[in-house]
């Protein structure tokens, strides 16, 4: 295994930087935000891939924090089905990093047609996303190089953080913690704890699940994603809910189960309980974030940043991303640049014309 840094490794390590410059950038945008809001009812996140497992966290903040509806759209239903619908009550956030995602400016056209107001977010400030919207909310990512989504998944983050502090009766309420996240990342990318013997478990595994559920249910999706797609295994994502019903009954001795969680909330101690039912299915066990009990029931613990639930995410996705960066060089693999994949993709290559999406 090298030891010259990867463009991937090196891209993480400028996390804490691209974190606090978004920040700064986007929280003066959260009047804005909110006047573009007003009158509407519900917010509907539109995104693929990567950006979709930041829109998974969006939703959840929203519901949990700012108190208003949310859903993820189906692009489809605007691209291929053409569907008229009222979308006058709603605000709709269209998340790309390119911000030229073809289905994804097409699905923000189609809202705004159909009486939505929009957002773009986009790591361009130039690009069609963000021109097309009534708002853009411009990340800080810089140019992002390796294939795998890091820097500007992590600005994504922040970007849905400020959407979700904009709309909160309690606009202010997060801001302390919001700050602690650069610092958070950079304690992660400098301490690696548990990285280590995460890889040599999941490298030894015939299968991996991932689990999490609540504001980590995206980080737990993102991580199962870039499990995938740099390490070249497959892996499912779960929610916790949806692997009791069912899918737990395949997991056995030689699966590796990987639980992500924040260190307080409500979902804590059912991902605890969840470690113990698995282990005693046979599968060896790894916690990525969580609290000192979570460590104390799964076999392998990393480290997750020390900050509450609602903004947790932010950080503890860079914990799996110090895994998977140094699983996929353990494994041979060049986590840069992935076989078969690149920056976008084409959604439906049966169609005449394609529709790229971003992978990574």
């Amino acid at each position: 295994m090298s030891s010259t840094p990867t463009v991937m490794a090196r891209e993480m390590a400028e996390q804490p930087a691209v974190a606090a410059r978004t920040l700064e950038a986007l929280l003066p945008l959260r009047a804005d935000v909110a006047r573009l809001a007003q009158g509407r009812r519900r917010v509907l996140l539109v995104a693929r891939g990567t950006s979709d497992n930041a829109a998974v966290y969006a939703r959840y903040l929203l519901e949990t924090h700012a108190g208003i509806a949310a859903s993820l759209a189906a692009p489809s239903v605007a691209t291929h089905y053409a569907a008229r619908l009222d979308l006058s009550d709603t605000l709709v956030v269209s998340v790309s990093q390119s911000g030229e995602t073809a289905e994804i400016v097409q699905t923000q056209e189609w809202a705004s047609a159909n009486g939505a107001a929009t957002i773009g977010v986009s790591n361009d400030a130039t690009s069609a996303l963000a021109t097309g919207a009534d708002l853009a909310l411009t990340t800080l990512a810089g140019p992002e190089v390796a294939v795998p989504a890091t820097k500007s998944h992590v600005t994504q983050l922040v970007a849905m953080a400020v959407l979700g502090t904009a709309l909160s009766p309690d606009v202010e309420s997060l801001d302390a913690d919001l700050e602690r996240v650069p610092g958070a990342i950079a304690a992660l990318l400098d301490q690696r704890a548990g990285v280590d013997a995460a890889v040599e478990v999941l490298e030894e595994a015939s299968a991996t699940v991932v689990s999490g559920r609540g504001l980590l249910m995206g980080t737990a999706l993102e991580t199962a994603l870039k499990l995938e797609e740099t390490c070249g295994r497959p892996v499912r994502g779960y929610s916790y809910a949806d692997l009791r019903h069912g899918p737990i009954a395949v997991v056995e001795p030689g699966v590796a189960a990987v639980l992500v969680a924040a260190q307080d909330g409500p979902m804590r101690e059912p991902v605890v309980e969840l470690a113990g039912d698995l282990a005693r299915r046979g599968a060896t066990t790894v916690g990525i974030g969580g609290d000192a009990e979570l460590a104390r029931t799964v076999d392998v613990h990393v480290a997750g940043p020390d900050l509450p639930e609602a903004v947790a995410p932010l950080a503890t996705i860079v914990a799996s991303q110090l895994v998977v960066e140094q699983l996929a060089r353990r494994l041979g693999r060049d986590p840069d640049q992935p076989e078969g994949l690149a920056k976008v993709t084409s959604t439906d290559p049966t169609r005449g014309t394609e529709e790229p999406v971003e992978e990574a």
